[in-house]
This record gives C-alpha cells, structure tokens and sequence, in this order.
C-alpha cells in the first residue's frame, strides 16, 4: 500500500489515481477534513486525517495499514510568513517526520516533491539536467525550501540506506488546479470555460503571447510520479517531471479556439523565448517509460469539458 501525503489535493488526487489504476492500493494523509475529489470518486481509497508535522499522529498509521512506499506530496515550505521561524520548523520538522515513518516502517521508496523552480539562476541554454549546478539563493520561499529538503534528502538517504527520490515538477495545470502566480494557463482555461476575458491579477508580473514554461498536464504528472514511485530500479536520487519542452501562450490560446472559437481569451504580443525554462527529461523516460499521453490540444480540451460539466476548478 502506497501512502500519499496530499492525497486529496491537485496532484496527489492525480498520483493516487495513477496509482489506483496501476493496481496498488492507497492510503492518503490529508491536515483537513476533506471529501474524495471527483477524479477519486468510488476508488477504494482509505483517508487518514493527520498533520505531517505531528510526528505521533504520523506513525501511528503504519499501525493501522502495511505502508510499502511513500510519496509526499503535502507542503513543504512556510504558509505563515508572520511567524517565519515556527512555520520553518513545522515545514521540516514535517520531512524529518516522513523519513522517520519511512525508516520504522521499512519502506521501499520515498519519493519527495520538489520544483523546476530550483533551476532558477541555473542559467536557461537548453533543456536543464538534474545534474545543473543549483543557485545558493532563490527569489522566492518555495524553491528555497525544496533545495533544503533536497540537500537534507541526500544526507538522510545516504546515514540511513533509504531510498529517497526527488521529483523536480514542471509547471502543472488540469482538473483540480488553480490560478497559477507564475503562469497564466489555468487562468487562461477557466476564463474560455466562463466566456469571459481572462483575470490575469494574481500573476506576479503581466503575461505575453511568447511567454512559455515546461507546462504538464496534471494527469501526466500524476503518472509520471506513480512510475517513478513503483519502478523497479532508479538508477538517479532525482527526476525532472515534465514535458521536456516549452508551451507558449500563443500555442495555449491556439489550442483553446479550437475547442471555444469565439473565445474571448488573447495576450499582448511579446514575451522572451529565450528565458524559457525546460526540463530534460531523459532520466524520467530511461528509468519509468514515461511517454506523455496530452500534448496541449488534447490537454486543454480535456480541462475545458472538465470545468463545462460543472466540475469545480
């Protein structure tokens, strides 16, 4: 039985779902009360409501299931920036707390979620290796701390004899998401399915037609992270989990007409091709088999009829 932390979220629904269908059986950790997600709707799946942070809680559920691998996929970096030096201790103490339960219940694999925001400063001449130099610093909290548990990974990985993965994942986008502050895809969908201009507010800087990024449909994330999870040999500690090029917005918006032609949603013109980041994905494919199953045009119209059937984000 594989245990998700996050389980219930936007891409851990999707890694459990990936997971269900490969033929394990799952228990996901999830902090709050919450229901199955639709894409979980009538799967077997068991729900343990437990805070990673509360060691206690944690381990007792190794008592109630025969946990045989891991994938932690909960939050990892400070929500509370008022109390930053309580919300770091909570964020880690969280991944100390998940490898101890891994050590106690002798589990095959951990894999931990980290982010292709690490690569930031890493310079961006052509599809980015796990193997790239990291920059010491990061703009923001989240890749800060996904270098952190990274690093911290390693260390406990190597005194311990677990075997411990990251996944370094692309910008992700589907069924379950939510407005992106880094990219506009998700925003772009929601506003075709509203019939509306796209709300490009909560973005951290104004978005062009050239923009791109390494973009995953969430249903490819989830699968490449269960292969990874149930492989029978790694031969690497890291994994970039991606599309392994990069999607504009032109492409994006192209694709949505197809589906909406009297879609309302269109960017500037502009954008930097050149500041693209995108993964090389060579270790995922060698390693798992991993193909993608949606390039952008079947990915936005699966999005697209998702939000249309009245499913929620």
């Amino acid at each position: 039985m594989i245990l998700v932390t996050g389980g219930l979220g936007f891409i851990g629904s999707h890694t459990v779902r990936s997971l269900l269908d490969m033929g394990e059986d799952c228990v996901v950790v999830q902090r709050r009360a919450h229901e199955l997600p639709a894409v979980l709707a009538g799967a077997r799946v068991e729900v343990e409501q437990a805070d990673v942070a509360d060691r206690d809680a944690l381990l007792t559920i190794g008592d109630r299931h025969d946990i045989t691998g891991i994938v932690h996929l909960a939050g990892s970096h400070p929500a509370v920036p008022d109390a930053p030096i309580e919300a770091t201790r909570q964020a880690l103490g969280g991944l100390m707390n998940i490898a101890q339960a891994a050590q106690e219940w002798g589990v095959r694999r951990l894999g931990v979620a980290s982010t292709i925001g690490v690569y930031l400063g890493a310079g961006n001449g052509g599809p980015l290796r796990e193997d790239a130099p990291l920059s010491m610093t990061a703009p923001v909290s989240i890749p800060t701390f996904k270098k952190v548990g990274e690093l911290l990974g390693g260390f406990l990985a190597d005194t311990t004899g677990l075997d411990i993965v990251n996944y370094r994942i692309s910008g992700t986008w589907g069924p379950l998401g939510h407005p992106d502050p880094f990219f506009a895809a998700p925003a772009l969908i929601h506003a075709a399915a509203r019939g509306t201009a796209p709300d490009l507010s909560h973005l951290v800087g104004p978005a062009f037609a050239e923009d791109g990024l390494d973009l995953t449909y969430v249903k490819d994330t989830g699968r490449a992270i269960a292969l990874l999870q149930l492989a029978d040999r790694l031969n690497h500690r890291t994994y970039n989990v991606g599309s392994g090029r990069a999607t504009t917005n032109t492409e994006l918006i192209e694709a949505i007409r197809k589906a909406v032609p009297d879609t309302q949603v269109h960017l500037p013109a502009g954008g930097d091709a050149s500041s693209h980041l995108v993964l090389d994905i060579s270790r995922l494919r060698e390693d798992t088999g991993y193909q993608a199953e949606y390039d952008t045009e079947r990915a936005a119209a699966d999005y697209l009829a998702w939000l249309r059937a009245g499913n929620k984000a």
